[in-house]
This record gives structure tokens, sequence and C-alpha cells, in this order.
């Protein structure tokens, strides 16, 4: 048998379609992004979860697989959601009360004096020290913004332009990110902030009061420490 006749009766190999190099499977890229997020304490944006496959998966395909992963935890007790600073897991507000059962940690409890101060800067933003006196009526201690600002929800962003220079408050990232928001224009109505705050406090073990945080200012404050302004 001839050379010709050989490779005319020799079996027909089927082309393979071309992959291209470094091709990564999407449930394997779903299976990273969810080891990732889970993971993490902190929010994690598109652009640090593209570096876990070195560039291999483009922005577009991460939001996709992205949502889907958000699908697929929608009737868990966990879900993921977009905040502002990324994306992160987190446990659904209605299982953080039997979560605090076994919380060793005594959850705070924001005065009257931190959550009207939060409020205005939240709702007015930017505001200085005066603006809030003004809304509030009374004064505001050194220390309840001291206490904001410590524990990352509430800046300084700049001084006004006026004699003394005051120092001017603005919300942070970290401040929409404990409220599980994405921008401002998703804060909940006024009379809905405190219950919403109180609901971050609950979860104690997931956001703890940074060091160096006064417990006072995370409890019942009487009235007499922020007195009101005569006349």
């Amino acid at each position: 048998m001839n050379d010709q006749t050989a490779e005319d009766e020799a079996p027909e190999i089927p082309e393979t379609p071309d992959v291209p190099a470094g091709a990564i499977d999407i449930a394997q890229v779903k299976r990273v992004l969810e080891a990732a997020l889970l993971s993490t304490p902190e929010p994690l944006t598109v652009q640090q979860l593209r570096r876990l496959f070195a560039g291999e998966v483009d922005s577009d395909n991460i939001r996709k697989v992205l949502d889907e992963l958000k699908l697929e935890w929608a009737d868990r007790s966990i879900e993921l959601t977009t905040v502002a600073t990324g994306w992160r897991f987190r446990v659904k507000p209605d299982y953080q009360p039997f979560l605090d059962r076994i919380s060793n940690e005594r959850p705070p409890r924001y005065s009257r004096a931190v959550l009207e101060t939060l409020a205005i800067i939240a709702y007015r933003q930017p505001v200085s020290r005066g603006d809030i006196e003004d809304i509030r009526g009374v004064a505001v201690s050194p220390p309840t913004l001291n206490a904001l600002v410590e524990r990352g929800w509430v800046d300084i962003v700049g001084h006004r332009e006026t004699p003394g220079r005051p120092a001017i408050f603005a919300t942070t990232k970290r401040f929409l990110d404990d409220l599980n928001l994405r921008s401002l224009e998703e804060l909940p109505a006024l009379d809905e902030l405190q219950s919403a705050l109180e609901s971050v406090a609950s979860a104690a073990e997931s956001f703890p009061a940074p060091a160096g945080t006064q417990a006072p200012l995370l409890t019942e404050e009487p009235s007499s420490t922020e007195p009101e302004h005569a006349g």
C-alpha cells in the first residue's frame, strides 16, 4: 500500500475550535469571587476583584458574574449587595436579632445628640459646627463631632473662609457602607434614619467602635451635656 493510499484511508480528525490562551471557566470565576467576598470584612471594588484573575477577566464579565451571584444568594440569610465602596456579603437585617443573642458585645446606643448631629450632617452637608448648632438650637460639644469622625462616618472636608476658618463636615463612604447604601441619594427619609442607625449599631461585632471612642458618647446623654444657647 503506497503512501497516497494510506493517507486516503486515515480517519479524519475533527478540528478543535480555537480557545484563547488563558481562557477562564466562568463557573470558576464565580467561585473565586464568592470566596474572596466571603473572606473579607470590607467591600471590594470591581477593579480589586479583577486582580484575582491577573487581568484575564474584564470588568463587564466581573459585573455579570456578580449579578448572577447576587441572584443565587437572594433567598438565603446572607445577601450580596453593592455599597459606596464596592461589593460585599452581609447578613440580612431580619436575621441580625438572632445573631445578637450569641454576641458577647453589647450593641452601642447612640445618644440623641450624636444622632441629631449625624442626621444634620447627612442631609445638609457640607456644614460647619455653627450650622449644626443653628439647626439644633443647642451647642454641639467637640466630643460629639469627634465620636463621628473617629467612627469613620464623618470627615472634615475643608474650612469655611470666614473668621476663624471653621471646619466643614460631610459624611464618608464608610457611613454609606455601614448603612448598605451606594450614594447619598439612597438615604432613607429623615424619620427612618434613626432606626437604620440602630440596625447598624446592633451589628456591633461587624462594625466595632474604633479604639479611643469614649463610651459615654455612645450611650444616652443627659440633656445638660449640651446646654441650650442663652437667648
